[in-house]
């Protein structure tokens, strides 16, 4: 397996675009579009808020109920979310024109939505940059990179990688693409994902891949709390690297399942390290856990708690902060039993252990934690299980972006 350039584009048979609408904003890509050459075997995960946006509701049907998947459309600065029946409406016409646009049926057209919640989608400057985008599509890696970009909302950066991996005596691609950077607290995925790939993959067992895989990376990272109305995570896997078709568990399922996790993870790192007003990637990796569950729900509190987020802003060495995160995260430990380390590029300091901080230099832990991505990690003492979760320190931006995001 190796990391390759591209994102959506990368893989057999798959085409994107990125088109300026003005949806919201002016001088800027807005409507994304990807597009298969075949029929896909389509996969996904969406928002646990019970408050889900029209998109999400849409996409669940499609993947469901529909014979096949073939296109994406995604626009951003406006979410179409608590926009009652006019916003299902705007699903349906979007995924008819697209669908009349590229010769598919609207059956086979997904669609998804990111930015301001409440606000009706104006479907005149969507059409319109569905006709653009349908026009400038190609499978380039510039096209690629021009759907990342017209995904982005509050990003500071478009977020895509792919890889490259060998099933069944073929090569098979995996390329994705994702934005995110508020609202970040996903109980299934992230804001928005998108994978490609050109495996042969069965949808039963293309479900069963990413229902596991989210697990692990997009379900272990938090910017501020908050779960979306719109998250979306889909894959879409149209056979066409010609590998003999994964039906069951075994070495080429696991393979696949490896190159989907090196893209997730990195994807949710991404997000994580470009969170809204964010100086600094935040990790947590607890080890030596009773259990794989406690495990994650230990370094998910840790990266989740506004004090230690703000102390890692500060880069101020208050690992009282995180003991205290992990004892309300609801796994039960000894803390006398429990050793903490500020870990970075340069090594590691270990900063609490036998119930009593350790002797270090708090000179040297602030320029550990002065570096842009600061790891903290716990071993429990109590088993073999281990999780690692991301998130980002919390500045005086993050209060800034979101305090007038409407306006």
């Amino acid at each position: 397996m190796k990391q390759i350039e591209g994102g959506v584009t990368a893989a057999k048979g798959f085409e994107a675009a990125g088109a300026e609408a003005e949806v919201k904003y002016k001088g800027r890509k807005d409507v994304a579009l990807i597009m298969s050459e075949a029929p896909c075997r389509a996969a996904g995960t969406f928002t646990t808020n019970v408050v889900k946006a029209a998109p999400v509701l849409w996409d669940k049907e499609v993947v469901e109920a529909s014979p096949y998947v073939q296109a994406v459309v995604i626009n951003s600065g406006i979410a179409n979310a608590c926009t009652g029946k006019q916003g299902m409406e705007c699903c349906r016409e979007e995924a008819r024109w697209a669908g009349e646009l590229l010769g598919i049926p609207q059956s086979a057209v997904l669609v998804a939505s990111t930015g301001e919640i409440g606000r009706q989608i104006p479907m005149d400057r969507i059409h319109e940059g569905i006709e653009k985008a349908a026009a400038a599509k190609s499978g380039t890696l510039q096209a690629g990179l021009d759907a990342a970009q017209a995904i982005m909302t509050t990003d500071t950066v478009p977020k895509q990688i792919a890889v490259e991996t060998t099933i069944g005596g073929k090569t098979v691609t995996l390329g994705g693409m994702c934005k995110g950077s508020g609202m970040i607290h996903p109980n299934m995925c992230t804001m928005l994902c998108f994978i490609t790939t050109d495996a042969n993959i069965s949808k039963d067992m293309l479900k069963k891949a990413v229902s596991a895989d989210v697990k692990d990376s997009f379900n272990m990272i938090s910017v501020d709390g908050d779960t979306s109305t719109n998250d979306t995570f889909l894959v879409l896997a149209n056979g066409m690297a010609g590998n003999p078709e994964i039906t069951t568990e075994g070495a080429d399922f696991d393979a696949f399942c490896q190159a989907l996790a090196f893209l997730t993870t990195r994807l949710a790192r991404m997000i994580a390290g470009d969170g809204e007003g964010a100086t600094a990637l935040f990790e947590t990796k607890v080890v030596g856990a009773a259990t794989k569950e406690d495990a994650r729900v230990l370094a998910k509190s840790v990266i989740c708690s506004s004090l230690t987020k703000a102390a890692i802003f500060g880069h101020d060495a208050n690992w009282g902060r995180i003991l205290c995160a992990l004892g309300y995260s609801g796994a039960d430990f000894d803390p006398d039993n429990v050793d903490l380390y500020f870990q970075g590029k340069n090594g590691k300091i270990h900063i609490f252990g036998n119930g009593n901080a350790c002797d270090y230099s708090e000179e040297e832990a602030s320029q550990l934690l002065s570096q842009k991505e600061v790891c903290v990690l716990v071993d429990m003492h109590m088993g073999n299980e281990e999780a690692t979760a991301w998130g980002c320190d919390l500045s005086y931006d993050y209060v800034r972006i979101n305090a007038d995001y409407r306006s």
